[in-house]
């Protein structure tokens, strides 16, 4: 069986557990069942008996549903605990004890009995938004067969490295690569997330050009410093509508997704089941306008595959470096802050044939840099401590070149700390005092700052305090304090901020009064043992977080970080002017062969993730870290 990637089938389902879509592709399945045959004609002179054949056909709709469904009952959620607990039965994924399995699963298709003929694997899930996806790619029977194995062992599989476990079986299956990114693109176009990454210029929107022409039409906005394709100019007037009221049906995402318009990607993308061009924009371009011979390049030069199109109009090249800053600080002794810089260079090359693209990056030290990543078109001739040299070939339209984690080479753009004590059960008193840009230069700029007191579980009543800089909103479940507003940003310099006050909760009415009783009566036993200064305050602040706790209903997954009744504030920002991790590159270094003049514009934008600051008085979630002992 020939190496790389084939689709037997695709399923996707609701979070009601319900299919919703389903594609199979006969030829590959052909394959297989040929595969299948072999195999079983090969084994059948062993010891092995008629159960251990090979599963040779693909369940109907509802069968997978039922299949799937029974998993989650088994397994005890949509992904699969992957680790073995107590519930976890031989032949299951859990049983085989590696969180591959959270991601990789089997089913069991009409288990009427265990063996080769009803197990479905591997499949790959992918959870998208309320969707669940799953790919089927084309393996060897062996390859079902080791894994059947896995779940049969009493060892929980194997310790890593070793030959015989489940990651090196996983290793010689190039398939289950091609069939993650399968199911990440689907997951893009029915959440309608399918679309180029932002390019920042200091002029304006992009004008002309053939890819912008042919794109338009994909529901991409123009807007003020970014290029994106503008409104759709496509050479007939049914060819654009037809394009917008796909736009239009894709971004309703969850709620509802084009039928038609997926079937036509997965058709064009990965036709008789074999992906070959996965990427969106270029699939919808290529099925709205065709190609014609003034399309095609001259028979001494090797067309790539991601520029189905050659580029006609005005020459230029622009880069954008995209950080995102994640962030936990804690403002406590024991536990360490967490800053972390996600990354990536936009481009944007709009040139005329096929040319190559030398870049070289500055400020890209090392040390600092945990993981890169590059764009299939790119090429890396020469690497160093603190430079590197890329050379591309660049696809149309907006790409990704390169992505990358690091440590921040400034410090954190905002730090301080956040202090929230409930003096009673409706009332609480909180602290924030935060530096902004300390240690920053122009030209780096923050131009907002937002921070956000989330209260998913209580509704405000009022609030009392006023900030030393900024302004204060409330709703009934959040306040929010604009340090920063646009138009007013801190352009190289520092400040420091301070926001003391008040804020009242309307009353809730206790739940579980067993649970209060409870809960006050073990933070008291739980205490005995501590030091003489945990006065009787002390006992009854711990007293009424656990009732809070214990008796307000549970949060809605939308809030993931609030792990407690009231533990953090969250930040919101943007910096311009430069990143944060120091990479930057030179407009002037950039070379193109063969040589041509074409403009090359840079920018940088920085913007906050999940930048948290847990409150200093509460519980907080962390990452322990174990001291090593220095051994004799």
């Amino acid at each position: 069986m020939p190496a790389g990637c084939s689709v037997r089938a695709i399923w996707i389902l609701n979070n009601l557990d319900a299919l919703v879509f389903s594609r199979r592709f006969p030829v590959v399945e052909k394959r297989w069942r040929s595969a299948c045959k072999s195999e079983n004609d090969k084994s059948s002179g062993d010891e092995l008996n008629s159960s251990a054949s090979v599963y040779t056909l693909l369940p109907s709709d509802s069968e997978l549903a039922a299949a799937f469904l029974e998993r989650k009952q088994r397994e005890g959620s949509a992904s699969g605990f992957g680790l073995r607990l107590s519930q976890s039965s031989p032949g299951s994924d859990s049983w085989v004890d590696d969180p591959i399995t959270r991601h990789i699963i089997g089913l069991y298709v009409n288990k009427e009995q265990e063996g080769y003929k009803n197990l479905l694997w591997p499949l790959i899930l992918h959870v998208r938004g309320h969707y669940v996806i799953l790919v089927l790619p084309l393996v060897e029977p062996r390859h079902l067969k080791g894994y059947a194995k896995f779940c049969k062992r009493s060892d929980c599989g194997n310790a890593l490295g070793v030959d015989d476990s489940l990651s090196s079986l996983l290793l010689d299956l190039p398939s289950i690569t091609g069939a993650f990114m399968v199911a990440h693109v689907i997951g893009d176009i029915i959440t309608g997330d399918a679309i180029e990454p932002e390019v920042v210029v200091s002029t304006g929107p992009s004008v002309g050009g053939l890819f912008d022409s042919l794109t338009g039409s994909m529901g991409i906005s123009s807007r003020a410093k970014h290029v994106a394709p503008p409104t759709a100019s496509s050479s007939t007037a049914s060819t654009a509508a037809s394009g917008t009221v796909m736009a239009d049906t894709l971004k309703l995402g969850s709620k509802l997704f084009d039928k038609d318009a997926l079937r036509t990607f997965i058709s064009s993308s990965m036709p008789f089941g074999t992906p070959l061009d996965l990427n969106y924009p270029n699939i919808f371009t290529i099925k709205a306008n065709g190609f014609s011979a003034s399309d095609l390049p001259s028979t001494d030069q090797k067309q790539p595959a991601w520029k189905p199109y050659l580029y006609k109009g005005k020459q230029r090249i622009l880069f954008t470096i995209h950080e995102t800053v994640n962030a936990a600080l804690y403002d406590r002794d024991e536990i360490p802050d967490y800053l972390s810089v996600s990354g990536q260079i936009n481009c944007r090359a709009e040139l005329e044939g096929m040319p190559d693209v030398s870049l070289p990056l500055a400020g890209l030290n090392i040390t600092k840099v945990e993981a890169l990543s590059y764009h299939p078109c790119n090429q890396i001739p020469e690497q160093g401590v603190d430079k590197q040299a890329m050379v591309f070939s660049p696809p149309l339209g907006n790409f990704v070149l390169m992505r990358y984690q690091a440590n921040s080479a400034l410090g954190p753009p905002l730090k301080g700390f956040y202090q929230l004590s409930m003096v009673s059960e409706d009332k609480g008193a909180f602290l924030f005092k935060l530096h902004l840009m300390e240690g920053y230069k122009a030209p780096l700029a923050m131009e907002f700052c937002t921070v956000t007191m989330p209260f998913p579980r209580r509704r405000i009543v009022s609030l009392d305090g006023t900030p030393s800089a900024g302004t204060v909103s409330t709703s009934e479940h959040s306040v929010e304090w604009k340090i920063v507003t646009s138009g007013r940003g801190l352009y190289g310099k520092s400040i420091e901020v301070t926001f003391p006050g008040t804020i009242k909760f309307a009353p809730w009415q206790p739940q579980r009064i067993s649970s209060y009783v409870s809960s006050f009566v073990s933070s008291i036993y739980e205490d005995s043992d501590s030091e003489a200064e945990n006065t009787s305050n002390m006992v009854n602040e711990e007293h009424l977080m656990e009732k809070m706790n214990k008796d307000l209903p549970p949060v809605d997954l939308e809030e993931p970080f609030c792990w407690k009744a009231y533990n953090y504030a969250k930040v919101s920002f943007r910096i311009a002017g430069g990143s944060l991790s120091g990479i930057t590159i030179d407009p002037r270094s950039v070379s193109i062969y063969p040589a041509v003049k074409a403009p090359v514009e840079f920018s940088t934008q920085v913007i906050s993730g999940d930048y948290i600051l847990w409150n200093t008085l509460g519980k907080c979630p962390h990452v322990a870290t174990g001291k090593m002992e220095k051994i004799a």
